[in-house]
């Protein structure tokens, strides 16, 4: 299978995009460390996989935090031997509204847990995938760094910077035979949704999203789940600093 044996840490796999990688990259062979700030769904995805066949661990992790970063790798290195892969997919926004409207707690906690992580990811496995002689980090961005939605600034923002930072890495650990990619994906089915959309009727915020992406539809894990497959996996070896739109046509 494309990632058999791979080694791979999923952030933010207790529900949404994460659930559908750490599912995804395991159907593919992978052994995958479900990481999550919810230790239950962190907890019931492992044992889905598990149950399904697979291979997997859960661990309760808050992405913000140094140590605990620090011990998530360590959990992966302990348990499976090696680390291959590192999705940091874990993100959060605040809710669609005026701008001057975000509070200064609610602006760190979204560049905490959408930059800061990719920052305490870097700081942990980069030295783990140096001394294997190569690595693989996935950054889940979003649309949002590309073609901003109004009322929802600083969360664009911050995706704009994941994007940047992919790019960057990439130049960077490039000598070190490590890959760094990223996904951009539409807004998608996932429990952020109500948070993304605007004040009023949420179908028909909804639906007015759905008429701006040409195929119709909002994206869903599987979509992103098969896009980081590929970037992770062999097939992909070439490449390294793209942002892939996962997005059914938003960005053209």
């Amino acid at each position: 299978m494309k990632l058999q044996d791979r080694i791979a840490i999923i952030t933010g796999s207790g529900g949404g995009f994460g659930e559908g990688i750490a599912k995804h990259f395991a159907e593919l062979g992978a052994r995958v460390v479900v990481a999550d700030i919810r230790s239950r769904e962190a907890e019931r995805v492992a044992a889905e996989i598990k149950a399904a066949g697979g291979r997997a661990v859960a661990a309760h992790i808050d992405v913000t935090q140094s140590a605990q970063v620090a011990r998530m790798v360590a959990l992966a290195l302990n348990t499976f031997g090696k680390l291959d892969i590192l999705v940091n997919n874990a993100g959060t926004t605040h809710k669609n509204q005026p701008m001057l409207d975000v509070d200064e707690v609610t602006f760190d906690r979204v560049y905490a847990v959408n930059v800061k992580s990719i920052y305490l990811g870097a700081i942990h496995a980069v030295p783990v995938f140096r001394r294997q002689g190569s690595g693989n980090i996935v950054n889940v961005a979003s649309t949002a760094g590309v073609r901003p939605r109004p009322g929802l600034t600083w969360y664009n923002g911050s995706k704009g910077a994941a994007i940047l930072l992919t790019k960057s890495m990439a130049v960077e650990l490039a000598a070190d035979s490590i890959r760094v990619n990223a996904v951009n994906p539409v807004m998608g089915e996932t429990g952020l949704l109500a948070d993304f959309l605007p004040a009023g009727d949420p179908e028909l915020g909804r639906q007015k999203v759905i008429s701006t992406i040409p195929l119709g539809r909002l994206s869903r894990p599987i979509d992103v789940a098969k896009a980081c497959a590929f970037l992770a996996s062999d097939e992909a070896e070439f490449i390294t600093g793209v942002c892939l739109e996962v997005d059914g046509g938003r960005c053209v």
